[in-house]
């Protein structure tokens, strides 16, 4: 069985720090989810962005960027045989990253971004598109048909709040449901959703506490991937630490949604 179709018929974890801000980060978070996945029923991804190119301020960190990360990235897969997803925020960067990455991940902010998602599709990797916080489900139809249209149906939909001002997200479940109906696996970014967006003077604020429970309410429609940015010291990393969940509660958090996974529910008619 392919990733992809691991993907589409078993439950999965993308998690990884916000950003590579080391080596020794990436390797400290790739050996404990390699120890949950063979613990725990997910398939696991290991997520980290070479280049957070949405920074709110010109003076954030942003990453290594393409050539190092990407090398980084490649000794992980090698080492803990995990398959990797990262961002793309232009086009020249997907064939690049689709050498390494077995997923590339297009920002939510540039999710309409035509040559974006064109030269994405080309590569035929896999494609994990994230909401706009700005679109309703729906909308994501007309996204799809852009990379569908390259001839690459190898697709995620990612949701990850949406933004109506005031440095705050709301997730509309129906909205993921919604989705779902687009016919390829949906994904809850659990932490991103919890963002308040510019919300800490020049940087965006959290609140890691509700990522857990938007990730459960999600189990319990049918959503099956979850998307959960994971540090050994959140309060010290570079990027969005507000929201990403310490790396020691990451196996609490995932068995508590593996229960929840393996719940079957009598349909309503």
């Amino acid at each position: 069985m392919n990733l992809y179709q691991q993907l589409q018929e078993q439950p999965f974890v993308i998690a990884g720090p916000c950003v590579i801000e080391s080596e020794d980060l990436l390797m400290q978070v790739a050996e404990k989810l390699k120890e949950l996945e063979s613990k725990l029923g997910f398939t696991f991804i290991f997520k980290a962005s070479f280049d957070k190119a949405n920074r709110t301020s010109v003076n954030s960190f942003r990453g290594p960027g393409l050539d190092k990360g990407l090398q980084m990235l490649e000794k992980i897969k090698k080492e803990f045989g995990l398959a990797i997803l990262t961002d793309i925020h232009s086009p020249d960067q997907a064939l690049p990253t689709a050498e390494v990455a077995d997923i590339l991940q297009i920002p939510a902010f540039l999710c309409r971004q035509t040559d974006l998602l064109l030269a994405a599709g080309r590569t035929g990797a896999i494609v994990n598109i994230k909401k706009a916080q700005f679109l309703s489900g729906e909308d994501m139809l007309h996204v799809l048909k852009k990379v569908e249209s390259t001839g690459n149906s190898k697709l995620l939909l990612t949701e990850r709040g949406t933004m109506f001002g005031y440095n705050n997200l709301v997730v509309d479940y129906t909205g993921i449901l919604d989705m779902m109906k687009h016919g390829y696996p949906v994904v809850m970014d659990a932490t991103h959703s919890v963002q308040k967006p510019g919300g800490a003077n020049g940087k965006s604020g959290g609140n890691r506490t509700y990522a857990p429970l938007l990730a459960q309410a999600a189990a319990a429609i049918g959503v099956r991937g979850f998307f959960i940015e994971t540090h050994p010291n959140p309060k010290q990393a570079m990027s969005d630490g507000p929201n990403m969940i310490y790396l020691e509660q990451l196996e609490t958090v995932l068995k508590n949604l593996e229960k929840i996974c393996t719940l079957t529910l009598d349909p309503i008619n």
